[in-house]
């Protein structure tokens, strides 16, 4: 079953990161919510929900590098 993988609207950064994903793995169950209600975690940083775990990076290419490593798991079980 393809991992959940939501993002904030209000999040600084995710689009990059969703259109990379996207790409790459179109049967992902990508989708970008009003709110994941991570409202702190949210604003001070690029991050996303992955199957109800909060995923956080310093900046879009590390939390791409985050959620990369966490589908390569999940393939691999």
């Amino acid at each position: 079953m393809p991992l959940k993988i939501r993002f904030c609207e209000h999040n600084k950064g995710k689009g990059k990161v969703v259109r990379k994903l996207e790409e790459e793995f179109p049967a992902l169950n990508i989708k970008i919510k009003d709110c994941v209600k991570q409202c702190s975690s949210c604003r001070e940083q690029p991050m996303a929900v992955v199957d109800k775990k909060k995923v956080s990076g310093k900046d879009g290419e590390d939390l791409y590098a985050k959620i990369i490593e966490l589908i390569r798991k999940d393939t691999d079980s």
